[in-house]
């Protein structure tokens, strides 16, 4: 009885006990089957494509820049995009997309339940890691239409949470596609809508892009390589990768072979083959007019939004690439061609004389110490790092392993200086904790870093490639092969043998040139020339720093008259003048005395007409210890539109508070000095340059509109009296043979670097600057180097070009605003203004004729120089 008992006891504690596990196990059930409805039911019901969205896709809308005349003349989009309706898509891209991506896209609704077993399988039960994809074709439209949420920075689970919700939201939306459209249309609309990348967008574009063809005319393997890059486009890029990409165009080959009647014999042969990209063409968005400026007003136009906080209805960001705006810009083609051509004109004359200045001579050791040899192979180097060449190269030896150790890493920066880094790193193990390093590296990135160089078996092969490369590619760079170089001609290039290292020399031993034309009085930028050629040279001189020399003199000598009083009649010897250390005022460290441009002082008594003309620094460092300080002249500037405060990134003064500003020291941009002439132009009133002033979205509403800030930085009368002295010194025997009335200044700078023209007339203010990108890519005499002979010719060319079309809307017969009526007696010294008693022979035998100022150097030019250049040379005083 006892023993009966004990186990119906047990039984029943058992039952209890099992009972108790039943209820929980179906509440848990129940539980987790009403959290997945409500995560499947939360998930339907989140930011997903309404029916609406789906009847209608959006596709990106360009931008539209206009010139001041309302003519088009650029476009931003990221879209290069032809809409292929079903009917008329290419048989061997239907037939290559179906075999790969979903071959049983006839018989799902949008999910294939096959597909996924089969992937869920192989993943969870066989652990295969290359286990095919279970998407359908209306899925990975889906992927298209709603854009992934970015899963950088997220934990493990919350990585996961999210690619399951977002898996859901692609099925509901694959399903929502295939009750909305016909199985042909949506295969259409994934062939259109997909990125190919390398600007092509959509599979017409592409076959364009990569074959010079329609896509209507492809064949079956450049089909099967285009489908082929619908799994990874940058993985299966065949100009990166041509080897990833030659795989991945065979796996489709195969494939299509399987479930479709072609010809496998004819494509045995192809697979041997690398993909050839002989025909690719990349549309370029810097085709056409003003491409410098093109490229300038797409970073104005991002910083500006930000700026401005200019966002559209719903508080979104505006995207210049996709977002239809219309922006209308001051330029004005007529100027921007004849503003090209001057420069291209002159550039092609003054390059032949450089090649004929340098014959057998070497840029990068001549005239130059140690140091300075370092210094110019380092820039050599950098230049060829940055070669497309190179850059190719790097690709083809890197790319792999980085593209393997970002997917891991998140992306994480592995340029050439950071591998560099990471292997001196695996040298020296301390040096992780060096401060310039984690500033460098990133803190952020330390721990990832550390794990590649100390772990990741990725590491090796991304060093062995890298000592790799850096072994090969100066005997590929040494090796002359066929290539396109630049040529002033009108094409823009001409073929020529050469290694790459003589090309990347060739390029860069290409003096650059910039031209900026304001109107004075609207502010309003007319022509924009940032370089010689923009497909070659993508620098942009307009807004580069470079030491503008004595085109800053009519500053010095404007603060002068109308601060100090002094009469431009008045006259001061030519001797050299010295600040020293306790004037007061100027707190220079040491004494500072220089030299006139020839380093010869005449003893001659100059007026201020004179003074300027003939560019005499010892007139302007009187004028500085007349005037007791720089800061007035700092302050002059800054009225004039060139800040006295701005900075340096490392917190030095831009224009600093030292005498040697007044020779024009300081590096400023031809944007901030064609600014600041405005001041003259324009009656004493400085105006703001600026080159957008309109901007309307898509359906026409202004979102941006802008007027240039203006300020007189100078009195009438004084303003008068700089304009008449800028007059004199382009008239008479230095003429520029324009009806125009016009004046100007000319600047050279330290051995020749910079040479620079600064011109006003009533319409019009020009700037030029003229150089290397390398200040020792420069002539090697004040002869070829001057300003007046490097850039004051492109503003000459440019004016008579805009004068002899009567089209171009240039006024020629405008004059300068009217000065007040009493500044005649105020320079009242006509007989002075030219002609000093050494200079007056020279300068009536400078009577030069119109054709000498096209500067077509004779090859005994070094024997025998024209008179009229003679002069220049050999006269007390030159022009600078």
């Amino acid at each position: 009885m006892v023993y009966m008992k004990f186990w119906e006891d047990t039984d029943h504690r058992t039952y209890t006990v099992l009972k108790k596990i039943a209820i929980v196990l179906w509440a848990s059930i129940v539980a987790g089957l009403l959290i997945v409805l409500y995560f499947i039911m939360s998930t339907a019901s989140g930011d997903l494509p309404s029916f609406a969205d789906l009847e209608n896709p959006n596709y990106d809308e360009a931008s539209i820049i206009y010139d001041i005349n309302g003519t088009p003349f650029g476009k931003y989009y990221i879209e290069n995009r032809e809409i292929i309706p079903y009917r008329q898509l290419s048989p061997f891209v239907i037939k290559s997309l179906l075999a790969t991506e979903d071959i049983r896209f006839h018989r799902h609704s949008g999910i294939d339940f096959k597909a996924l077993f089969r992937v869920a399988f192989k993943t969870i039960l066989l652990q295969k890691e290359s286990s095919g994809g279970g998407s359908t074709i209306s899925q990975q439209l889906a992927k298209l239409l709603y854009k992934r949420k970015s899963l950088y920075g997220m934990g493990k689970i919350r990585r996961s949470i999210t690619l399951l919700r977002t898996k859901i939201q692609e099925w509901i939306t694959a399903v929502k596609l295939e009750r909305s459209y016909t199985k042909e249309e949506i295969m259409a609309m994934y062939l259109n809508k997909f990125e190919f990348i390398n600007g092509a967008h959509g599979i017409q574009a592409a076959a364009q892009t990569y074959f010079g063809k329609n896509q209507n005319k492809l064949s079956l393997d450049q089909a099967a390589l285009l489908v082929g890059m619908l799994k990874n486009p940058s993985l299966y890029n065949p100009i990166r990768f041509p080897e990833n990409a030659t795989i991945r165009r065979n796996v489709v080959l195969n494939q299509t072979e399987k479930y479709f009647d072609v010809d496998s014999l004819v494509h045995d042969s192809i697979k041997n083959k690398l993909v050839d990209m002989s025909l690719f063409v990349r549309e370029a968005h810097d085709t056409g007019p003003a491409p410098y400026f093109r490229s300038e007003l797409t970073k104005w136009l991002k910083t500006l939004f930000e700026k401005e906080d200019i966002k559209k209805a719903d508080g979104t960001d505006y995207n210049i690439y996709t977002d239809g705006l219309k922006i209308y810009t001051t330029i004005d083609l007529k100027y921007q061609k004849y503003a090209e051509q001057a420069v291209k004109d002159h550039m092609k004359s003054l390059q032949e004389r450089y090649w004929k200045v340098w014959k057998n001579r070497n840029p990068w050791t001549y005239d130059s110490d140690s140091e300075q040899r370092k210094i110019r192979q380092a820039s050599l180097n950098r230049k060829i790092k940055e070669s497309e060449r190179y850059l190719k190269l790097h690709d083809k030896y890197l790319s792999g392993t980085k593209l393997a150790i970002q997917q891991v890493y998140d992306e994480i920066p592995l340029n050439e200086n950071v591998i560099k880094t990471l292997i001196d790193l695996e040298q020296d193990p301390k040096s992780w904790k060096n401060e310039e390093i984690i500033n460098y590296l990133g803190q952020k990135n330390i721990k990832p870093y550390k794990q590649i160089v100390q772990t990741d078996s990725l590491f090796l092969p991304l060093k062995s490639n890298y000592l790799k490369l850096q072994e090969d590619y100066p005997k590929i760079f040494a090796k002359p092969i066929q290539m396109e170089v630049f040529a002033y001609n009108e094409d823009n290039f001409e073929l020529k043998e050469m290694s790459p290292l003589d090309s990347v020399k060739y390029h860069n031993q290409h003096l650059q040139a910039s031209l900026l034309a304001v109107h004075p009085r609207t502010g309003h930028i007319k022509a924009w020339v940032g370089g010689p050629g923009f497909s070659y040279f993508k620098y942009d001189h307009v807004n580069s720093r470079r030491q503008v020399g004595s085109t800053i003199k009519p500053f010095v000598y404007a603060t002068a008259i109308s601060l100090m009083g002094i009469s431009p009649c008045q006259s001061y010897e030519d001797i050299q003048y010295t600040i020293a250390p306790g004037d007061s005022g100027f707190n220079v460290l040491k004494e500072w005395s220089p030299s006139n441009a020839n380093g010869e002082f005449s003893r001659n008594m100059y007026n201020l007409y004179q003074g300027l003309l003939y560019s005499k620094n010892s007139i302007t460092v009187r004028l500085i210890k007349e005037m007791g300080n720089v800061d007035v002249i700092r302050e002059m500037l800054d009225n004039a539109g060139i800040s006295k405060t701005a900075t340096y990134p490392n917190g030095d003064l831009i224009v600093p508070n030292v005498p040697s500003i007044c020779l024009g020291s300081m590096d400023l941009t031809l944007h901030e000095m064609a600014g600041a002439y405005t001041t003259f132009a324009n009656d004493g009133i400085y105006t703001e340059p600026i080159f957008a002033y309109r901007i309307e979205d898509k359906s026409g509403r202004i979102i941006y509109s802008n007027a240039p800030e203006t300020r007189r930085a100078i009195n009438s009368l004084f303003n008068g009296v700089m304009v008449d002295m800028l007059k004199n010194n382009v008239g008479g025997g230095y003429g520029l043979g324009v009806k125009t009335p016009i004046g100007g200044k000319t600047g050279t700078t330290n051995d020749y670097a910079d040479g620079w023209f600064m011109s006003i007339t009533p319409e019009l203010v020009t700037g030029v600057w003229v150089g290397g990108d390398d200040k020792w890519i420069r002539f090697l005499s004040l002869n070829d180097g001057q300003g007046f002979i490097m850039a004051r010719p492109i503003v000459q060319k440019f004016i008579q070009h805009l004068e002899a079309d009567s089209l171009s809307g240039y006024k020629s017969d405008t004059e300068f605003p009217t000065p007040p009526s009493d500044l005649l007696d105020f320079i009242n010294c006509e007989k002075y203004k030219q002609k000093s008693v050494i200079e007056e022979q020279n300068v009536n035998k400078l009577n030069l004729r119109e054709d000498q100022f096209d500067f077509q150097w004779e090859d005994e030019y070094e024997t025998e120089k024209t008179d009229s250049l003679k002069i220049i040379d050999t006269k007390p005083d030159t022009i600078i």
